[in-house]
C-alpha cells in the first residue's frame, strides 16, 4: 500500500449536486451513469470468505489519524459518471480495475462523496451523509479495524449494517438512509446497497482517507467508459 500512496492532492472531482446552499459540483467525464444501480448489466458473482488475518490491526480514537504523505494516491482511472450525484445515488463498476491489489477509500465531505480505489483505478463512489455539529467526522486516515454486517450500535442502539469499522470511539461507515437533511453522529453513512458491495471488496487494514474539501490530482486519470 506504500507503494500506492503517492499523491494525494487535490482533485477526484466533485460528483455531488445537492441544492441551495451546497450548489453544484460535477465530475467532467463522458460515458453514462447508472444511479443506484451497477454500471454493469450483469452482478458480480460475491467473493469468497478471506482468510483470518493473523494479525488485528491497531486501533485508533478519532483523535489519532495515521500520519500519510499528503501525495498520497495515483490515480489511474475514474468511473464514468456525467450526471450530478445525489443523495442516495452510488456507482459500481470493477471492469477495468484489476481483481487484486491495494485498496484505498476516499472521503470528501465538502463535496459529500466517497470513492473507492483498487489499485488507483476508481471501482465504486457514493453520495455520504456524515456527521456535523457536535458529532463531527474526523478529518485524517484511518485503517479498517473491523467487519461486521450485521452491526448494531452500542452507543445508540441503532443498526449499522455492512459496518466497517475506523476508530474505537465509534467512528464507522455503514449503511444509511442517504437523504437530503440526514446526518450522523461521526460515521460515514453510505446507500445500504453500495455498503454490502464496499463490505465485500474491502479487507482489514485497508486505508480510509477522510478530507474536506481536498480532492485528487486526475492529471494522470483516464475515464474508463
Amino acid at each position: 500500500m506504500v507503494r500506492l500512496i503517492k499523491s494525494l492532492a487535490k482533485a477526484v472531482g466533485p460528483k455531488l449536486l445537492v441544492g441551495g446552499a451546497i450548489g453544484a459540483v460535477a465530475l467532467l467525464v463522458s460515458s453514462y451513469v447508472d444511479r443506484g444501480r451497477d454500471l454493469r448489466s450483469s452482478v458480480p458473482k460475491e467473493p469468497s470468505a478471506r482468510a483470518a488475518v493473523a494479525t488485528p490491526v491497531a486501533e485508533r480514537s478519532r483523535a489519532e489519524p495515521l500520519l500519510v504523505d499528503p501525495h498520497a494516491l495515483v490515480v489511474k482511472s475514474v468511473l464514468p459518471i456525467t450526471q450530478p450525484f445525489r443523495h442516495g445515488d452510488y456507482a459500481w463498476d470493477e471492469s477495468q480495475a484489476p481483481a487484486a491489489g491495494p485498496l484505498i477509500i476516499t472521503v470528501d465531505l465538502k463535496a459529500q462523496t466517497l470513492s473507492v480505489f483498487r489499485a488507483g483505478h476508481e471501482i465504486g463512489a457514493a453520495v455520504i451523509i456524515y456527521g456535523v455539529d457536535d458529532k463531527p467526522s474526523p478529518l485524517g486516515a484511518f485503517p479498517v479495524t473491523q467487519k461486521d454486517a450485521d452491526h448494531v450500535s452500542t452507543l445508540y442502539d441503532a443498526p449499522m449494517p455492512y459496518m466497517l469499522r475506523l476508530t474505537n470511539d465509534g467512528v464507522a461507515i455503514h449503511g444509511s438512509d442517504v437523504q437530503w437533511g440526514n446526518a450522523t453522529h461521526g460515521c460515514i453513512g453510505v446507500p445500504t446497497a453500495f455498503a454490502r458491495k464496499l463490505f465485500n471488496a474491502v479487507k482489514l487494514g485497508d486505508l480510509v482517507i477522510i478530507t474536506n474539501g481536498k480532492m485528487l490530482n486526475l492529471s494522470q486519470a483516464r475515464n474508463t467508459g
